[in-house]
């Protein structure tokens, strides 16, 4: 309705007299008013673009150099040793005439360019710096002096307030493994789960490869690794994600939660509003570049390239591969309300909606009681089914006319909103509670998100909210930035009334939602009730199971002396063996933000040394003593495994590389064709916690996040996502299929819980932390 608004600003009637223009001073000074905002907002974007460009240094710096150069030419000091005169007698006559003025530009434009070399030789230095990643792999509470220095300078070259993207320019590529330690890491990873007969023959087609043609892929992939900024991240998006054919719905899109205890309004509309407002203010924030980055020890930089494509983007299905849509200054959103989409303008008179604001337009499309258009219910079911029907009915059907308005008005909103009429949520008294909230999350009702938008907010009718997030263009942790964020806002910033509505006033001139066209002909609805079928299919055969594990946490783990997460993955390794009767090929997601653009790594957490703890775990007559030993080791295998995948030396992000620079060439690697297509039938992950400390846990203990998970990825495996809660809580989210008779989520949950208490009982732990 905003064009409407617009529009209504310049009357006019045609009379005998002439034309009567009419103007609307309200609606004109709205239009002056988001004038104004939409310049101050280019000023600041400028103005935090050159804080970037210049990080570290500060343009004041530059002002500081130049009266140097100035006061040291009067005191008659050539700091440039003859630079300066050799400019000026290489000037022609005419210029040399005016000698002060002459003199004063170029000594302006030499301390300039001394002052440009000097922020390049800060950049280098930097990032040489942050190339030094021995601190990772030294005891937790001990430090190297060697350390202490490198983490000194750099803290002091990191300079004051780094905005988003300040250290971009200064992070290091992610390099290259050599062919060797690559092979021979993968060998070894391979080990506990052949026999050796197959492990004989898997050593030597793999020692064939190292010999020819591996040496003539690392060529060409080194010379990518010196063109690109990231010899992976591009490939990994285009081969893994964008190039996937089947349904992203529980494939590939994964899920967070809201807090876990805690709601703080059961009025759908006032949470939804404050929700909203809560994105609004950290896509400003986002866009200025005004956040702060995250770093590592509280002074390493991590990449925040993924930021970028948050607000504003959308996967767009294409026949071979999809792309990657992002826009800027999207001022509106797409909500979806039983089976009808509404428009949402977002800005009033050059400002964000107050939270109350949201809360009308909110109450307002639930109060509509219009049924859905012809094809309008399922509409989103073409997000979820295969991408290739998805991409031809878009071609068809959705370039011209209203179904084009209105598919735009989609896929360039800043994100998708669902008010969905179910009520979830932790429920102490339903044990599957977790697991409905779960699948609503994953999937819903297969027609309800539009998978393909960069995240799908939805609110349940209870108040209760999730997040839904397409996987091609940035990792969880990314989208957990902004969530506790939110979550953080919504409670304790901006807040409800008694009576559980947004704080404000009502501004009830507000132009209602736009209610979006269609017209789908009989074909097209076809094609979305066979996209529906498909992903109804997928949806019913996910089998989840929520599993808070309240007997002990990250407090007690610490007591053992070994890393929370190396306890988790050693306790999934012990769950999996007794729920199988065998070892698996095991993914644990690692990230390699410390290199620009860097995106994941894969920990292979199934091992020799762990194989050989839950062996003896299982071995009646292997003392505690015994067992205890081999966990220890295999905790310390682990640990420098995870430390080797973020520092740039993992194995299956450099194999992967290789088979794609084996396709372009054309030559057929029988080595890269096994690794690649073996299946993971545990794949785990992760969520991290407490990315910004915005909120005190010790202080609000029932304030806490319930995590999120995704799908399974093998149709025989499991699929684990974890979260670890404070000192008292980890969370597991378990995924699996019905239609494998091996696997069962519930099963595999209890199996977990075991395994963490049987490990624990190792240390003689006993009290709760």
């Amino acid at each position: 309705m905003a064009e409407a608004h617009q529009a209504v600003a310049f009357q006019f009637t045609v009379t005998p007299d002439g034309i009567d223009l009419q103007l609307s001073r309200e609606v004109l000074k709205h239009i002056y008013l988001s004038g104004v905002t939409s310049w101050k907002k280019r000023a600041i974007r400028f103005k935090n673009g050159v804080l970037t460009g210049v990080y570290p240094a500060s343009p004041s710096s530059w002002l500081i150099v130049v009266i140097a150069i100035m006061s040291t030419m009067y005191a008659r000091i050539d700091p440039s040793r003859g630079m300066i005169d050799r400019i000026k007698t290489s000037l022609p006559l005419n210029f040399q005439h005016h000698y002060s003025s002459l003199q004063c530009h170029i000594a302006i434009l030499f301390a300039t360019g001394l002052w440009l070399s000097f922020i390049f030789l800060l950049r280098y230095i930097l990032k040489a710096l942050l190339s030094y990643h021995s601190w990772i792999f030294e005891s937790h509470g001990k430090m190297s002096f060697s350390t202490k220095i490198w983490l000194s300078l750099v803290k002091l070259l990191s300079g004051r307030r780094p905005l988003l993207y300040s250290f971009q320019a200064s992070l290091p590529r992610l390099p290259v493994p050599s062919i060797d330690d690559t092979i021979r890491r993968y060998l070894e990873s391979v080990r506990p789960l052949l026999d050796d007969e197959q492990y004989k023959q898997m050593e030597t087609v793999a020692n064939d490869f190292k010999k020819d043609p591996a040496p003539k892929f690392q060529k060409h992939l080194k010379l990518k690794s010196w063109w690109a900024t990231n010899y992976v991240s591009d490939w990994w998006e285009e081969y893994i994600y964008l190039r996937g054919r089947d349904p992203i719905m529980v494939n590939s899109n994964f899920y967070t939660m809201d807090l876990l205890y805690v709601i703080p309004t059961h009025r759908q509309a006032a949470r939804a509003g404050n929700v909203v407002h809560a994105m609004l203010q950290y896509r400003r924030k986002l866009e200025r570049g005004e956040l702060t980055p995250l770093r590592a020890l509280g002074i390493v930089p991590m990449c925040s390239f993924q930021y970028e494509r948050m607000f504003n983007t959308t996967r767009i299905p294409g026949i071979e591969t999809d792309f990657v849509q992002h826009l800027k200054d999207r001022k509106h959103l797409v909500v979806y309300h039983r089976g009808r989409f509404f428009k949402v303008w977002l800005y009033y008179g050059g400002r964000h909606l107050w939270p109350s604001e949201l809360e009308l337009q909110f109450q307002r499309i639930l109060d509509d009681k219009s049924e859905p258009q012809p094809g309008e219910l399922k509409l989103p079911s073409l997000t979820a089914g295969n991408r290739v029907p998805w991409a031809r009915a878009r071609l068809k059907y959705f370039t011209e006319g209203i179904n084009q308005a209105s598919l735009e008005a989609i896929e360039t909103a800043a994100f998708f909103l669902t008010l969905d009429d179910e009520a979830h949520g932790y429920d102490p008294e339903n044990i599957r509670s977790l697991d409905l909230y779960a699948k609503s999350l994953l999937h819903g009702k297969c027609y309800d998100r539009w998978f393909d938008k960069s995240f799908t907010l939805i609110v349940y009718k209870n108040g209760k909210i999730g997040v839904n997030t397409e996987h091609s263009w940035a990792d969880s942790p990314i989208i957990g930035h902004m969530w506790e964020y939110v979550l953080a806002t919504d409670c304790f910033q901006l807040g409800y009334t008694a009576e559980g509505h947004c704080k404000g006033d009502i501004n009830k001139s507000l132009a209602s939602p736009t209610k979006l066209q269609w017209d789908i002909p009989k074909a097209c609805q076809e094609i979305i009730e066979s996209s529906y079928m498909i992903a109804k299919g997928i949806a019913n055969d996910v089998d989840f199971h929520g599993c808070l594990f309240n007997e002990f946490g990250k407090g007690l783990i610490k007591k053992c002396r070994t890393s929370p997460d190396a306890f988790i993955q050693l306790g999934l390794q012990l769950a999996h063996y007794r729920d199988k009767g065998e070892f698996c090929l095991t993914y644990e997601s690692s990230m390699t933000r410390m290199f620009r653009e860097g995106r994941t790594e894969t920990v292979r957490s199934c091992t020799c040394e762990s194989t050989a703890f839950v062996r003896a775990m299982e071995d009646e007559s292997t003392t505690n003593e015994q067992r205890l030993a081999l966990f220890k080791k295999a905790a310390d295998k682990h640990q420098n495994m995870y430390r080797l995948a973020m520092t740039g030396a993992g194995i299956d992000r450099h194999l992967f590389c290789l088979y794609i620079v084996s396709k372009v060439m054309g030559i057929d690697s029988p080595f890269l064709k096994q690794v690649l297509s073996e299946p993971w039938r545990l794949s785990t992950s992760q969520t991290p916690q407490q990315q910004l400390n915005l909120i005190d846990i010790q202080k609000f203990p029932k304030y806490v996040g319930a995590g999120g998970g995704f799908g399974p990825v093998a149709d025989d495996g499991y699929g684990v996502s974890y979260i670890i809660v404070g000192e008292n809580l980890i969370t597991f989210h378990i995924s699996s299929k019905f239609s494998s008779p091996e696997t069962d989520s519930f099963r595999f949950g209890q199996n977990i819980r075991q395994a963490m208490l049987d490990i624990r009982a190792l240390f003689n732990l006993k009290e709760k932390m």
